[in-house]
């Protein structure tokens, strides 16, 4: 797609004027119709699962009327605006330690409460400090470079990688400068 970008005489900001011929556009997408899947919000009669979609869907001949409830065997969260769990959840990881105690917190609030969400971030930087002291206790060293993608860092955004090696450098050196004039 031609694209011009011209100076705007107001803010100096770029306006964009597309200039693609309309006939052109059509004949890219008749260029397409063989790629299964592409277009599929174009129109309603040639999209793969259009023909299979229900309203109200599918339900004939069920057992049950709503899902059986899956009993926790650990501690589940939920929004303090829904009345209990939904009748099934995942538990992959379940709260512990400092980051348990945070998402506790957490959720006493409402999702519209900006603390509810800052805490369940700082729950997750905790919860990988905790890891990581897990691992030490277990005898297992992590590898930091790689597990951070160090190394993919190193190989495809190696400015990048330098940049950021640079600004930690220096915050290092500032901090061991500044605690070692301290102890003098």
């Amino acid at each position: 797609m031609d694209v011009t970008v011209t100076p705007s005489t107001a803010d100096n900001a770029p306006a964009y004027i597309d200039k693609t011929d309309p006939i052109e556009r059509q004949q890219r997408h008749r260029e397409t119709e063989h790629i299964h899947g592409w277009g599929a919000d174009v129109d309603p009669a040639n999209r793969p699962g259009y023909p299979m979609e229900r309203t109200p869907p599918r339900l004939d001949n069920v057992h049950w009327d709503a899902p059986s409830q899956q009993q926790p065997k650990v501690k589940i969260y939920h929004s303090v605006e829904r009345p209990g769990i939904t009748p099934v959840f995942g538990t992959s990881t379940p709260p512990t330690g400092l980051s348990g105690m945070m998402r506790d917190v957490a959720f006493k609030f409402s999702e519209n409460d900006l603390r509810h969400w800052l805490i369940l971030l700082a729950a997750d930087r905790v919860n990988v400090g905790e890891g990581l002291l897990s691992d030490l206790a277990h005898g297992h060293i992590p590898n930091i470079f790689q597990e951070m993608g160090l190394r993919a860092e190193w190989r495809y955004n190696r400015a990048g990688f330098v940049k950021k090696a640079v600004v930690v450098s220096a915050l290092v050196g500032a901090a061991v400068y500044l605690m070692r004039r301290r102890r003098h």
